[in-house]
């Protein structure tokens, strides 16, 4: 590995660079750089990245240097098939990196596991639908089953598959968003009635402050840096507190803006930085308001007001409680936990009181701690207090991150479905859905711990790779009697099966959808709450390749026959007639099939925009919640004499959730490898390291698990002292199961407790890279 600090801005030359390294590697540059100029357009398809929005400017290229990293790395050449199979067991396989599985290539034909011979071999389509059917309808219980969803699933395919599970007899939908975004589900719901944002890309054009806690736009979601940096540019602030130094949030080189790129210049991301501790950002913004209140008790003693008093009248619930916990808070302790001074603190309060229109975005440095519910609350009263939604150019913003996670929660991808979606599933469908609540992921996994839960279906994704716990989530996959994946591209999950596993490959975003009915079209929601149509441009005809909707079909055909409401055959032959019925089931789609001519898709709308909340009282509700005693649940230095650090997963430059492009991370100066570890220059002094020496990892917990991984290589890095920074998937393995949200069950990968000891062994090297 090297290591040299980047002194470029996000994007620029090393983004085009990289991005014609990825087109390259793919094998398949002519078609794929078509495929790029349709990313994104009207008449295209939809970037299978993040799910940022797009404001749609003619005659401009709109994807990012990550989006054309996933449209090369889908739209490859190279095909993994039987010969692949035949050629490497399963035990081999699953010794190889992340990196080394989707790089072989698309998968080509359905395989199903041989546990005689350790080996994937071909089946035919008809038997592997069978081959499914025989073992959901020997289950004792339809909530024997588990039935996952990945945010790259389309809105057609996710109806679809909400709709064969629920006729099958259960809610058991852990997916995605359970790891990712579910407290902000859960907190947004609680306290507006809606569980998803406020604003529209517009917005920010109009807002006079932006507020960014908890996330790193330039890796995530780089088509937010152009927003950013042209709200900078028209003098708005932008104000970030993330607690690693990252570059999308200082600057930003357009490669759309010709002048920038050939004189090497750049535009700001970000006006202020802070740099708060994990899991301080509920500290802050209780200081936040702590500092606005006080200007709002000066005002009223001149008979005026800093908060929107009639707002606060007429549209919410709480606010009184909430104001004396804020009194009661003291600075002590809002400084201890947060990691800012109160002067820092003071600072953003200033910025945001001389704003009149106000966005706050976050991402997972929020929503993946014990207490993400209470944090994403506390931005909410925030915003309430100043009357900061459903007003243009305010409002909340959760940063989502897969391309359609947004999507499939609205259709019906919820474990804990409202009663007026079941309702209207049964008048339109002619059955009665479960009542009963189902399972998220953290349910999924302990019933599959157990025994319980015994087949396990992924529509998508990477289970084994995305969870935390990866050895004890892997040993629970494999106890499941069936475990089947729909996928494009070999992972970690495919590589721990079941007793019976089957491999089934479906089309990419990328790819021609034909059917019956003719080419289909599907359709994804990005952050915003737009609709839009999505049409592959790849064509696959004569492999042995499948659509999503195509495969769940034939599971629904072959499990539940004749004896169903469904006409199962129609809706994939034409995914017009998935429309039509999601359509008469959910409020907003109307006229779906007709709306999605207009260019740049339609908005569903938001409730809380509109000012009319969906909750008990009718009011958005303010939420009182004392700060925690420890961004843990127990204090870890009680266990240990060791220094303890608080770890934080992240993803690198060179990967998009779990799959791994590449072993490079430009913008933290990373070349060559993954299994590093970024502390601050102090502590490595502390702890009588020199950076790129090697440590072991582990974990401080409450049961007798040991979790521990090896030979991390030491990186100095701008981050507070006592925090730590390491790769998602490799640190997954440092997350205990039972350490999740309040409310949420979301994984607490922000805020783990661990110890580091210098490695006693030298790596080992895999595929040229330490491990």
């Amino acid at each position: 590995m090297s290591y040299k600090e980047y002194s470029g801005s996000a994007g620029g030359w090393g983004a085009l660079k990289a991005t014609t390294q990825h087109l390259f590697k793919s094998q398949n540059v002519a078609k794929n750089i078509s495929n790029l100029l349709r990313t994104n357009q009207d008449h295209g398809f939809d970037c299978p990245g993040c799910a940022w929005g797009e404001k749609g400017v003619p005659g401009r290229f709109r994807f990012c240097e990550n989006g054309a990293k996933a449209v090369n790395w889908e739209a490859t050449s190279r095909r993994v098939g039987r010969e692949f199979f035949a050629q490497y067991s399963v035990e081999w396989l699953n010794k190889q990196t992340d990196y080394f599985l989707e790089y072989q290539g698309r998968l080509n034909e359905p395989m199903s596991y041989n546990p005689e011979t350790d080996h994937y071999e071909p089946i035919s389509w008809e038997d592997a639908y069978e081959m499914i059917a025989s073992y959901l309808n020997l289950l004792d219980d339809p909530n024997q089953a588990e039935f996952y969803t990945s945010g790259r699933a389309s809105n057609e395919a996710a109806f679809v598959y909400q709709l064969f599970a629920r006729r099958f007899g259960t809610n058991n939908f852990p997916d995605c968003s359970n790891m990712c975004h579910e407290s902000t589900s859960h907190a947004l719901g609680k306290t507006i009635g809606i569980g998803k944002g406020t604003i529209s890309i517009d917005d920010f054009e109009k807002a006079d402050a932006i507020f960014l806690f908890g996330q790193n736009p330039g890796t995530n979601h780089p088509r937010m840096l152009e927003t950013l940096s042209a709200a900078f540019r028209r003098g708005a602030r932008v104000v970030a507190f993330n607690n690693l130094k990252e570059r999308g949030l200082e600057r930003f080189t357009n490669p759309q803006h010709s002048f920038e790129m050939l004189s090497n210049g750049s535009t700001p991301t970000t006006s202020d930085y802070f740099m708060p501790k994990l899991g301080g950002d509920m500290a802050v913004i209780r200081g936040m308001v702590k500092v606005l209140l006080g200007h709002h008790q000066e005002a009223v003693k001149r008979g005026e007001s800093v908060f929107d008093l009639v707002f606060i009248e007429q549209q919410t619930q709480g606010m009184a409680a909430y104001l004396e916990q804020v009194e009661a808070t003291p600075w002590s302790t809002i400084i201890q936990q947060s990691g800012l001074t109160q002067d820092e603190i003071t600072q953003a309060a200033e910025i945001y009181l001389r704003a009149e229109r106000r966005i706050v975005t976050w991402a997972m440095g929020i929503t993946q701690h014990k207490h993400s519910v209470a944090t994403i609350e506390e931005l909410v009263n925030l915003q309430l207090l100043f009357g900061q939604v459903g007003k243009p150019g305010a409002g909340l913003c959760p940063v989502r991150g897969h391309s359609n996670v947004q999507g499939d929660r609205t259709v019906g991808i919820n474990e804990k479905p409202p009663q007026a979606f079941l309702d209207n599933i049964e008048k339109v469908f002619g059955f009665r859905p479960p009542q009963t609540h189902g399972h998220n992921v953290h349910n999924a996994l302990q019933a599959m711990a157990r025994g319980d839960s015994k087949v396990f279906i992924g529509l998508g994704g990477n289970l084994v790779a995305a969870a935390p716990d990866t050895d004890r989530v892997a040993q629970a996959i494999r106890r499941c009697d069936l475990t089947v994946h729909i996928a494009t591209k070999l992972n970690r999950s495919h590589v721990n099966p079941g007793q019976a596993s089957l491999i089934l490959p479906c089309f990419g975003r990328t790819d021609i959808d034909m059917q019956a009915g003719g080419e289909q079209r599907v359709t994804v929601e990005d952050s915003f709450s737009m609709v839009h149509a999505s049409s592959g441009r790849v064509d696959m005809s004569g492999e042995s390749i499948h659509s999503e909707v195509a495969i769940l079909v034939g599971i629904a055909k072959a499990t539940l026959g004749a004896q169903n409401p469904v006409d199962w055959q129609s809706l994939a032959d034409n995914y017009d007639h998935i429309r039509d019925l999601i359509e008469k089931t959910i409020p907003g789609f109307e006229n779906f099939n007709q709306r999605l001519e207009v260019p740049g898709g339609f908005y569903l709308g938001n409730s809380a925009r509109e000012l009319n909340w969906k909750t008990a009282s009718g009011k958005a509700q303010i939420v009182t919640n004392e700060l925690p005693e420890h961004v843990l649940p127990f204090d870890p230095q009680s266990m240990t004499d060791k220094p303890v650090f608080i770890l934080q997963t992240m993803r690198s430059h060179d990967q998009y959730n779990t799959t791994v492009y590449g072993y490079d991370d430009r913008y933290r100066g990373i070349r060559g490898e993954r299994n590093v570890i970024f502390l601050n220059p102090k502590d490595i002094q502390l702890l009588g390291l020199n950076p790129e020496d090697r440590v072991d990892i582990e974990t401080i917990w409450t049961d007798d698990v040991e979790r521990k991984i090896y030979n991390f290589k030491v990186v100095p890095y701008q981050i507070p002292q006592g925090n730590v920074a390491a790769y998602f998937p490799e640190a997954n393995a440092l997350i205990p199961l039972e350490s999740k949200g309040d409310w949420s069950d979301t994984p607490t990968s922000k805020a783990v407790a661990v110890v580091l000891i210098p490695a006693q062994n030298e790596p080992l090297l895999i595929n040229g890279s330490a491990s």
